[in-house]
């Protein structure tokens, strides 16, 4: 294999499937947070990974690949101890942006979405915590998908926050991630409602970059009551507020022993996020697990088995590999108050290619009620290799 993408960590890591089955014909491409039996995954940091044992047993959705046909070709780049959403590595580097050379690819399922950007595998398996399989899509023109929550197993799988981690498909048309993501859902039973109305949220439209805004006007979804309205009453930095604080204190408890007593060595932006997780008070998550609670109410009010959310997946194309730190993070804030949205309400999102300007790519994306993941996967099928 010829990586010049920089997509992958280890080419060497390969399963042979031995039966044949429905995905026989395609290869992927895994996050290099998945357990593969004999192999450490380095979780983007070497640190990580010079302090833990090989794994014993591979990942049940890895498992469930290779158990119908796929073969596995590589365990591909992440930022660190995916606690990102640029696809920058202080110690692995950034995997090339195929649809956009000059721009980040985004992360933290950076080298996944390289690596089915580039074709060098069919599809491939990421994490979403906070937006890892929805940015890195939307920023190399390709679907992706993250799931209602709890509803792909996370066996196997290094966490970061419990409430937030899913894992998600990428590939490079809708019919290969359906295929994928069949296999995977264990939940999720088929409905018999169809989609009846759409929401286009105003208030996350209105974070968008003009050329976004400007080509709502011709997204088009036949037989559809299509209407605006604002979504968070205008409250979506106080929604990313309380994401981050919930994904801090649960990143804390995870892996705040073993950063005191490994002291690995992080990155810039990524070790003073680490350093803030653990200033995080009772009182905060407190607070924080009660406005999410008020939040998900609204939510399931709302947003029944008959309507979906359309909005962008990203407010922009994909800043330039050369953008300041500050930059890149005035970047990330409006990043995860789009993000949060379906990871404070355990939301499925598919996010497909749509539109481009400046030569770089920026997804569309559709979110349906919790447990809807099939039908929603179903719905968007129906434009598969169309425009919006």
């Amino acid at each position: 294999m010829n990586d010049k993408w920089q997509a992958f960590v280890n080419k060497d890591i390969r399963i042979i499937p031995e039966v044949k089955g429905t995905l026989s014909e395609y290869t992927f491409a895994v996050k290099d947070v998945f357990d593969i039996k004999g192999n450490t995954a380095s979780a983007g940091n070497p640190y990580w990974r010079d302090t833990h044992l090989p794994a014993g047993k591979t990942a049940d959705s890895i498992t469930s690949m290779t158990d119908n046909g796929a073969a596995l070709v590589g365990a591909t780049l992440t930022d660190e101890l995916m606690y990102s959403l640029s696809g920058k590595n202080h110690y692995f580097g950034t995997p090339i942006n195929p649809a956009a050379p000059n721009r980040i690819p985004g992360g933290s399922s950076s080298g996944s979405a390289v690596a089915v950007a580039s074709g060098l595998a069919d599809f491939s398996l990421g994490t979403d915590t906070g937006g890892s399989i929805r940015i890195p899509s939307s920023f190399c023109g390709i679907y992706g998908f993250r799931p209602s929550h709890d509803y792909i197993s996370m066996d196997g799988v290094i966490p970061l926050a419990k409430s937030f981690d899913t894992v998600g498909v990428m590939a490079r048309s809708m019919p290969v991630l359906a295929k994928v993501a069949a296999l995977l859902l264990h939940k999720s039973p088929p409905s018999s409602s169809a989609f009846k109305k759409v929401i286009f949220p105003t208030d996350v439209w209105d974070l968008a970059e003009t050329p976004v805004r400007q080509a709502k006007k011709d997204i088009e979804l036949p037989k559809l009551e299509m209407r605006e309205e604002i979504l968070a009453e205008n409250r979506l930095e106080e929604w990313k507020e309380t994401f981050r604080v919930i994904q801090g204190y649960e990143i804390w408890e995870n892996h705040g022993e073993w950063i005191e007593n490994a002291k690995p060595i992080f990155g810039p932006g990524i070790h003073d996020r680490f350093l803030w997780t653990k200033t995080i008070t009772e009182k905060q998550i407190a607070a924080a697990r009660k406005k999410r609670d008020e939040i998900l109410l609204k939510m399931q009010a709302e947003l029944d088995e008959e309507t979906l959310i359309v909005m962008p997946t990203a407010p922009s194309i994909a800043p330039l590999i050369s953008d300041s730190s500050d930059q890149l993070q005035e970047h990330r804030e409006k990043l995860l108050m789009m993000t949060c949205i379906a990871g404070l309400n355990k939301l499925p999102q598919v996010t497909v290619p749509w539109i481009q300007y400046n030569q770089a790519p920026v997804g569309l994306s559709f979110l349906a009620a919790n447990g809807q993941d099939r039908k929603l996967i179903e719905f968007v099928s129906q434009f598969s290799g169309q425009k919006f």
